[in-house]
């Protein structure tokens, strides 16, 4: 057994990604940043939908089709449909954001 809190980084010079499940269909990831946002060039535009929980700390993602914002803090989830462009543009700076991700769908 293995704990999604265990070997954080205390400070991560760049966003982290551990895959902790690939199958059929099905991808989990974690993902801890600390300040860290998506480069300002281009968007994620991803195959496979995605829903995603914020364990820790808040994130706001930017949606190119209609510029919404949305800011998730500890507890809060959201999915993501395949081919929905979007991006990371705040995490909070002082403290570590844990994100819980499941990407499915179309491999």
């Amino acid at each position: 057994m293995e704990n999604i809190f265990s070997t954080l980084p205390s400070d991560p010079e760049y966003e982290v990604f551990d895959e902790l499940l690939h199958a059929k269909n099905i991808r989990i990831e974690r993902i801890v940043s600390k300040g860290h946002v998506s480069p300002e060039t281009g968007w994620y535009d991803q195959e496979e939908h995605e829903w995603v929980l914020v364990l820790e700390g808040a994130g706001t993602l930017l949606f190119a089709e209609d510029k919404r914002q949305v800011t998730l803090r500890k507890g809060d989830y959201l999915h993501i449909p395949a081919h929905t462009k979007h991006k990371v543009i705040w995490t909070e700076p002082e403290a570590l954001t844990v994100w819980l991700a499941v990407h499915y769908g179309k491999f």
